[in-house]
C-alpha cells in the first residue's frame, strides 16, 4: 500500500456573480495521503497540529446542526459516532476510524440552520471515547 484515504467533512462553497462567496451544504470527500517507505515503516509527510483533547460522550448524545469550524482530526477509540449531512447521507465511525471535520462558514457569514452544518450522534448503548486533534485555526 502506498497511500491511505481519510474521510474529510467539509463545506461546499458557492461562488456568486458579484464575486462573493457563501457556504453551501456540508459534504464528505475522501483525501488520499501518500505513504513513504521509512525503513519498512510506511508514513505520511509530517503534518502540524495545534492541540488535542480527549472526548467522552454518554449513550443518547446528539448534537444538532453545527459546523466544525477549525479543522479537527477525530479518532474514534470506542463507540459509534454517526455524522449526518443535510441531504440525509451519513457515515458511521467506529473504533479505529478517523476523519477530519472542517466544515465551516465564510468570514462574516451567519449560521443558517436550514443550510449549514451536520449533526453528530452516538449510536447504540456504548459510551463514545475519541481524540480530537486540532490541525489549524480557520481563517
Amino acid at each position: 500500500m502506498n497511500h491511505i484515504i481519510v474521510p474529510i467533512l467539509s463545506s461546499s462553497v458557492i461562488h456568486h456573480t458579484d464575486d462573493t462567496q457563501s457556504t453551501g451544504y456540508s459534504i464528505f470527500n475522501d483525501q488520499q495521503y501518500s505513504l513513504e517507505d521509512y525503513k519498512g515503516l510506511f508514513i505520511t509527510e509530517r503534518m502540524d497540529a495545534l492541540n488535542f483533547r480527549h472526548r467522552m460522550s454518554e449513550p443518547g448524545y446528539f448534537s444538532s446542526w453545527h459546523v466544525a469550524g477549525d479543522p479537527t482530526l477525530i479518532i474514534i477509540r470506542k463507540g459509534v459516532l454517526r455524522i449526518t449531512l443535510r441531504n440525509g447521507d451519513y457515515r458511521d465511525f467506529t473504533a479505529g476510524d478517523m476523519f477530519i471535520a472542517q466544515d465551516r462558514l465564510q468570514i462574516g457569514e451567519k449560521f443558517d440552520a436550514a443550510i449549514h452544518g451536520h449533526t453528530a450522534e452516538l449510536i447504540g448503548d456504548e459510551v463514545l471515547f475519541a481524540v480530537h486533534i486540532k490541525l489549524a485555526i480557520s481563517k
